[in-house]
């Protein structure tokens, strides 16, 4: 009899092959979008000689992916998604992205420099060349519906994965969303290459997002059937939840915790996301000049020191725990990492030393976010969790917005009375020697900002006990019954 129970209550969650599979499916989605956030960063460099973008040119482009969210959209995002269910939510934030990224795609081509509309472009704010303009508007769609994307999948997670292995399957989430990057910067230089332009890298990112949005509308399917075990209603909230209310938002404002993560966030993620946009072209100037393919190569395992590592701290935590300790080591390791680059790669020109301190900063990439967003889940409320994770997200953008602009700006006023700068653009050169000294110092400052504000919340989750340092994984009780 008891046996006949336990398979009747037994939910598609509790089937491996199914939460597993769910994973892939939504994490397919994280996959292309994550190359096609960095699919222009190796070849910053082809950018600037194609159609000339200078390091001002490309940091305003880049900030163009957060600058809808940091208005107010990812604070709607996130009442969509706690209203609408992560089904709904996903497939739009899906179709933004294929929709940014086609304008995108439109502002590079060389047809759109031919038209009467990228003329008129150009006629305002003439030091951002027409293409970097739609590119940069197409980049804040595609921005809206990646970020809105992000917080859907940590919710989709967070769902499936109750009690279970969550922060493995965040942790094997975001390894693959790294692998992306790595893709990225290994196979858009030889597209760029190929083909002999800019363009085409992009365009084979697009078609990939489109792939991205059918796996989701896979995955919606077996969500539907997954609510309607749970007695959800067609929205895919959860009926056995209250009912989803605006002032319930209120809650997560006013939790200390909640801010403390989110201000780590955002100064984590300021010295991480920001550097990728720049980190070949560091490594080009701080490596006498190799060529963007050799940058590209050394960089791309960046990315992959994270993705190696992460499943194994997300196995770790959701065994062990020690979530809150986690994220101190890994702000640790990003300063490090940072004032490395500042001041002895240039130095030494050591390509073993790039190569290490890349891989360096890719375990500090995995520890922090493999602790931090399983994290959320302990301190929020079920109910508004897909708010909480919006609201951190748009508390981030504010920084993956403005740092670009700021080290942009950095770079140019920092060399302008560069010798070597200033005889490379005489001499229109293919490429610019820029010194990166005064960028990796700020990006080396957000570290230790954001080391301060692990230690309190180290301290926080010991006096409130919200459990960040316990394990994920619920042991479930045992009872004995009788037939």
């Amino acid at each position: 009899m008891t046996e006949i129970v336990n398979a009747v209550q037994q939910k598609l969650n509790d089937k491996a092959w199914a939460r597993w599979t769910v994973l892939v499916l939504i994490a397919s989605m994280m996959f292309f979008a994550y190359m096609f956030v960095d699919v222009m960063s190796p070849i910053q460099a082809l950018i600037e000689k194609e159609r000339g973008w200078n390091p001002d040119v490309f940091g305003t482009y880049a900030a163009g992916e957060y600058i809808l969210n940091v208005c107010g959209f990812l604070i709607i995002a996130g009442f969509i998604l706690d209203k609408m269910g992560v089904r709904f939510t996903g497939t739009l934030s899906a179709s933004l992205m294929v929709l940014g990224a086609t304008i995108k795609y439109i502002g590079i081509t060389d047809w759109f420099q031919t038209t009467e509309f990228a003329t008129w472009l150009g006629t305002w704010w003439v030091s951002m060349p027409a293409s970097a303009k739609l590119a940069a508007f197409g980049f804040m769609i595609f921005g809206c519906g990646c970020e809105m994307a992000g917080t859907t999948v940590s919710k989709a997670i967070a769902k499936w994965f109750d009690g279970k292995e969550m922060a493995l399957a965040m942790g094997i989430e975001m390894a693959l969303a790294r692998v992306g990057v790595f893709t990225v910067f290994s196979i858009s230089p030889i597209i760029a290459a190929k083909f002999g332009t800019v363009v085409a890298p992009l365009g084979f990112c697009t078609v990939l997002l489109l792939i991205g949005l059918i796996t989701f509308i896979v995955f919606t399917f077996m969500d539907r059937k997954f609510d309607a075990q749970l007695g959800a209603n067609v929205s895919g909230a959860s009926a056995d939840d209250e009912e989803f209310r605006m002032s319930d938002v209120t809650s997560i404002l006013s939790n200390k915790a909640f801010w403390i993560v989110a201000l780590l966030c955002v100064l984590y993620y300021s010295a991480i996301f920001p550097f990728q946009r720049y980190g070949a072209n560091m490594l080009q100037c701080n490596l006498n000049g190799i060529s963007p393919e050799s940058a590209a190569n050394i960089f791309r395992w960046f990315p992959i020191g994270a993705a190696v590592i992460t499943p194994f701290l997300g196995t770790f935590l959701d065994h062990k725990g020690k979530g809150a300790s986690m994220l101190m080591w890994g702000a640790l390791l990003l300063i490090c990492c940072h004032l490395i680059f500042a001041f002895a790669l240039p130095i030494t020109k050591s390509a073993i030393l790039a190569y290490s301190t890349i891989v360096l900063l890719g375990i500090s990439f995995a520890l922090v976010p493999a602790a931090l967003w399983p994290s959320v889940p302990k301190i929020i409320s079920k109910k508004v969790l897909g708010s909480a994770y919006c609201l951190i997200f748009w508390v981030q953008n504010f920084g993956l917005c403005f740092v670009p602009m700021l080290i942009g700006s950095l770079l140019t006023s920092t060399n302008s009375d560069n010798p070597a700068v200033i005889a490379a653009k005489a001499a229109n050169a293919e490429f610019i020697p820029y010194d990166y000294t005064v960028p990796l110092i700020v990006f080396a400052s957000f570290g230790v900002l954001a080391l301060l504000f692990a230690v309190y919340l180290k301290a926080v989750d010991k006096k409130n006990g919200y459990g960040l340092e316990l394990p994920n994984i619920k042991k479930e009780e045992t009872s004995v019954s009788t037939d």
